[in-house]
């Protein structure tokens, strides 16, 4: 694996962010970081040598996944990704690796959602925002108007039988747009005596104005507490560089390293972060 000229210890510190537990390597707060942070993960990770779509099939109908002690069944539409801006109607690696990530987080008892508000943005399948729900938490799956068809048919689905812990709604909600009152009232906020909550997002960094959109909703979404977990495949290096920089002037961003992640459930071509407001 090829070695990134820049010293990995010179972006960044080690710390805890929000209510996840582990450490994550915090970027800093300068003009060169994003740059550095982008050049750093395809240094080290090297995403275009590996094999895309480890996790999932864009061929199949379904994706099968062992999760929670369920086995999840997602539906897939493989023909309406031939539809442009259509990237919801299948599973994407990203989505499988936050999903484990999440269930891997609580059983080491490094993250607790049971009980708690999480709002998953962009939920295109909803594998994220059902294994969220089996951890125990209270889940509102958001997408756009058409898209919630698949989405509302894998939550009936795969959260109709009578163990579950948690629960799960669907919603639509477009970026940039405000966000319905019971979305942000009360936010999706932790603090240690009462609630901890989260913002999930899968692959939701894929063009420049989605980030601006994207960054907008976060920034109504969430209160001065409110953690937010996003994993993305590393497609375009400009897109995440522009991301990182926009990111931090609204949140600290801390990359969680691959040591944390699932160990069934690790790739080079996905990245994963902690966000948590200034």
């Amino acid at each position: 694996m090829a070695s990134c000229p820049v010293a990995e210890s010179e972006i960044e510190e080690e710390i805890k962010l929000g209510s996840y537990g582990g450490k994550v390597r915090v970027l800093r707060h300068d003009e060169e970081s994003a740059a550095e942070e982008t050049m750093l993960l395809w240094g080290m990770q090297q995403p275009t040598f590996s094999k895309p779509n480890s996790f999932v099939s864009h061929s199949s109908l379904q994706l099968n996944l062992d999760a929670c002690g369920h086995c999840l069944s997602i539906l897939q539409s493989p023909s309406s990704l031939g539809t442009p801006g259509v990237t919801g109607s299948v599973m994407w690696d990203s989505g499988v690796v936050l999903g484990k990530f999440l269930e891997h987080a609580v059983d080491s008892g490094l993250l607790l959602l049971h009980g708690k508000k999480v709002i998953e943005l962009g939920s295109g399948c909803g594998l994220v925002g059902c294994i969220a729900a089996l951890l125990g938490a209270e889940v509102t799956l958001t997408d756009l108007p058409d898209r919630l068809r698949l989405l509302k048919k894998n939550i009936e689905t795969n959260l109709r039988h009578g163990n579950v812990r948690g629960s799960a709604v669907v919603k639509e909600l477009t970026w940039g747009d405000d966000p319905d009152q019971d979305l942000i009232d009360p936010f999706p906020d932790y603090d240690y005596h009462s609630n901890v909550g989260a913002v999930l997002g899968s692959d939701v960094v894929y063009s420049e104005g989605a980030v601006v959109d994207l960054l907008d909703t976060l920034v109504q979404l969430c209160g001065a507490q409110t953690t937010i977990f996003l994993a993305g495949e590393l497609r375009n290096d400009a897109v995440l560089e522009y991301f990182f920089d926009a990111a931090m002037k609204e949140f600290i961003v801390g990359r969680v390293e691959q040591t944390q992640w699932h160990p069934d459930y690790c790739s080079p071509r996905v990245a994963m972060y902690v966000l948590v407001k200034k």
